[in-house]
């Protein structure tokens, strides 16, 4: 004789199938959140005497945040940095420049403003116009060079470095070794009392950074490694560091220098070939204290 199963058994059954598709709705959920994450960190220095907070700008590909940029707009606003630091592919080489301008048209004219090239934008072939119009919004653009930012009666010298591709693409131009060994002369000429900032797009070189005195390094890049496990950090792959990349995200200590160097996930959405996962674009802040 067939009997029905109890109404009681067939409940439970629908309740952890409805459980389950909860959980990997969740987990999906969580997985693609692309909403902009702010990021703090602090780092310590006895050269300074007085907080300087700088926004660390990477990778955004001049992708969408929103009419007028707003939404990182905002994000910069409320963080209340000293200095930007755009630390390369802030442009593209596929898309156009248009969310990048208005990013700039927003910020550029409230706060210092510094920018390195990155990969992207010396592939683009177009690297000479995008430095013009970064210059066009007095962003202070580092090819090589080192310029002195005074906060709060204490001086920072910001460096930067050309993505190393440029020597490449640019007949003549100068190396990225040439430019490191110009701007780390500049930051041994400053003083032992002036903190220094790197600008370079790549996080890769720390063998190249280990060699000068330069008290911070700022990166992106590696785009937090594009897929990242949700916990622990560990992410998947990344540009020029191949599987179970060392250098993604976060604060690094760099051998033998005293350096540190942070590296952002950066800011990368709709013009990532494959989606981000568990890997949120972010703004970075760095408080030096």
């Amino acid at each position: 004789m067939l009997t029905s199963p109890p109404v009681s058994g067939i409940l439970i059954s629908v309740k952890r199938k409805i459980i389950l598709l909860a959980a990997v709705a969740a987990l999906l959920l969580t997985a693609f959140d692309a909403r902009l994450a702010v990021t703090h960190y602090q780092i310590q220095s006895a050269k300074i005497s007085s907080p300087v907070k700088l926004a660390l700008i990477t990778d955004l590909h001049s992708c969408y945040y929103g009419k007028g940029q707003q939404t990182l707009v905002s994000a910069i606003d409320a963080a209340e940095p000293d200095a930007l630091l755009f630390s390369g592919d802030i442009c593209d080489d596929l898309k156009s420049n248009n969310n990048t301008e208005i990013l700039l048209d927003a910020v550029a004219g409230r706060y210092p403003c510094y920018y390195v090239t990155g990969n992207h934008e010396i592939w683009s072939r177009e690297a000479a116009a995008v430095k013009e119009m970064f210059r066009g919004y007095d962003v202070h653009v580092l090819s090589g060079e080192s310029e002195a930012l005074t906060v709060r009666e204490q001086t920072l010298l910001i460096c930067g470095v050309d993505d190393p591709d440029r020597a490449r693409y640019e007949k003549g131009a100068p190396t990225f070794g040439e430019q490191l060994a110009a701007v780390a002369a500049e930051a041994d000429g400053a003083g032992d009392g002036v903190f220094s900032v790197l600008m370079s797009h790549r996080p890769e070189r720390v063998s190249d950074y280990s060699r000068y005195g330069f008290d911070l390094i700022v990166s992106g890049h590696a785009h937090g490694g594009q897929w990242r496990l949700p916990w622990g950090g560990a992410s998947l792959y990344a540009p020029d560091q191949g599987l179970n990349p060392r250098y993604t995200s976060g604060v690094y200590d760099l051998e033998n220098s005293g350096a540190k160097m942070v590296v952002s996930r950066g800011l990368a959405r709709e013009s990532t070939r494959v989606p981000r996962v568990f890997n949120r674009p972010e703004l970075v802040v760095i408080t030096l204290t």
